[in-house]
């Protein structure tokens, strides 16, 4: 390739980049690929999650706690990182709960994806990494980025679209995040019930049961090697991610064995590319990689 392939991970929350597609992101990095991690708000009205971390001083300054750590995460993942400057929406215990007044869910659309088109702009990604349409799990916020990314990877390219936010640049892959798959839990569950591990997936497995999952996996990306990396990522979201929890119940080496990809539906693409897939970059040639033209 003439010029560094670029990747683009688009999420709502610090701490969703470590639990959502960290092992491609590191694998991908070790590879020389240029990574970005786009997070959207700043996690303000996230719960703490981790028993030990659940004091008043850091209630107090969540923000800036949750800022830190996201610090610590993308130094280990090796990614560049930045905050796009809304306000965490929270979610609501009751749906019928309105959202807080000027949180990131209640913009209009062109308000809350004018930055992510900036940024799609500046650093010019050939692939973008989001959640699926329902957001993979219902939080406002996760739905409305999958919105913001969709009209960002449908607008970069268009000169006539969001006049002043940057040189247009038309991205050529937009992929849906898949690693909480109901196949891939039952698979998890089945190799640790074996071995006489305890399982903590079977309540998982019994929700999708009245949830059909939406979208079909296109593309599974070999990525084992990193699970390390990406527990560790985790592990720096100390507010989120408590290290003696449902994260790290399963040994990464029977991850390895049973499921050592992380998966991803292929939503958008501007180039030809032959399914399934093992590389999100897959059809992208080396002509398209120094530019990148509206179709």
């Amino acid at each position: 390739m003439s010029a560094p392939l670029r990747l683009m991970a688009v999420h709502a929350h610090p701490d969703d980049e470590s639990s959502k597609g960290a092992a491609t992101m590191a694998r991908y990095v070790a590879e020389g690929v240029d990574v970005l991690v786009c997070t959207l708000t700043g996690g303000e009205r996230g719960s703490i999650l981790n028993p030990k971390m659940d004091r008043p001083d850091i209630l107090e300054n969540i923000g800036e706690v949750r800022r830190l750590e996201m610090e610590r995460a993308r130094e280990i993942l090796g990614v560049k990182q930045r905050f796009l400057g809304f306000v965490d929406s929270g979610l609501p215990e009751d749906e019928t709960e309105p959202l807080p007044e000027g949180c990131f869910a209640l913009q209009p659309l062109e308000v809350a994806a004018a930055p992510l088109v900036a940024a799609v702009r500046e650093f010019r990604p050939h692939v973008i990494l989001t959640y699926d349409d329902d957001g993979g799990y219902p939080h406002p916020d996760h739905i409305m980025t999958n919105r913001v990314s969709v009209e960002a990877f449908e607008a970069a390219g268009d000169p006539d679209r969001y006049p002043g936010a940057g040189e247009p640049w038309q991205p050529l892959k937009l992929y849906y995040h898949m690693g909480f798959t109901k196949d891939r839990f039952e698979a998890l569950h089945e190799a640790m019930t074996a071995r006489g591990i305890g399982s903590p997936y079977a309540d998982w497995i019994a929700r999708w049961e009245d949830r059909p999952q939406k979208w079909p996996v296109t593309s599974r990306v070999p990525c084992g090697d990193y699970f390390e990396v990406r527990d560790e990522a985790l592990l720096a979201h100390a507010t989120q991610v408590d290290p003696d929890g449902f994260w790290f119940v399963c040994p990464r080496d029977l991850q390895r064995e049973i499921w050592p990809t992380e998966d991803y539906h292929l939503a958008r693409s501007l180039v030809d590319t032959e399914l399934p897939e093992d590389d999100l970059f897959a059809g992208i040639h080396a002509d398209e990689v120094s530019h990148a033209s509206r179709p």
